[in-house]
């Protein structure tokens, strides 16, 4: 079984955006935003995805992953079905020791949020902390895409 295993953080300035090594536009909806089972669609880079997600453990930092690449034009059909509150993003890639750090920067109706998150390959791995890193938000359901495509940044 796939598992996933991060971390999230808000990020307090843009130093970021001059350390990133890849950037990438992504544009992603929800078929299904059911805690228990997310279903996402997703374009990045020209390249269709859909992943389906399972309910975060009690710390919120692991939980079940599948992912599978579809045709673009595939993916583009499905966002036109998907719950309403499509998210705009660009993600920044940042290497960090052994691990790397997805910084996205969001747009739309959540505009000003940034948000950084560090895959792990346990729950103990211990990594660096970036002086752009804030506060800890792992496990907070409301910085959840799939939440933040239903109650959006700027109307909190």
């Amino acid at each position: 079984m796939a598992q996933e295993i991060e971390r999230k953080f808000l990020v307090k300035s843009d130093v970021y955006k001059s350390e990133a090594f890849e950037t990438v536009r992504i544009k992603q909806g929800y078929l299904s935003s059911v805690p228990s089972r997310t279903v996402r669609i997703r374009i990045k880079a020209n390249k269709g995805f859909i992943t389906i997600k399972g309910e975060s453990n009690q710390s919120g930092t692991s939980r079940y992953e599948w992912e599978k690449e579809i045709p673009v034009d595939e993916a583009e059909e499905l966002l036109t079905i998907c719950e309403t509150g499509v998210i705009d993003k660009i993600r920044y890639k940042i290497k960090n020791g052994t691990f790397v750090y997805e910084v996205d920067e969001f747009f739309g109706e959540n505009q000003g949020l940034v948000i950084a998150e560090i895959e792990l390959t346990s729950e103990n791995d211990s990594f660096n902390t970036p002086e752009w890193l804030g506060t800890e938000v792992t496990g907070d359901v409301k910085y959840y895409n799939s939440s933040l495509s239903k109650n959006p940044y700027l109307k909190w």
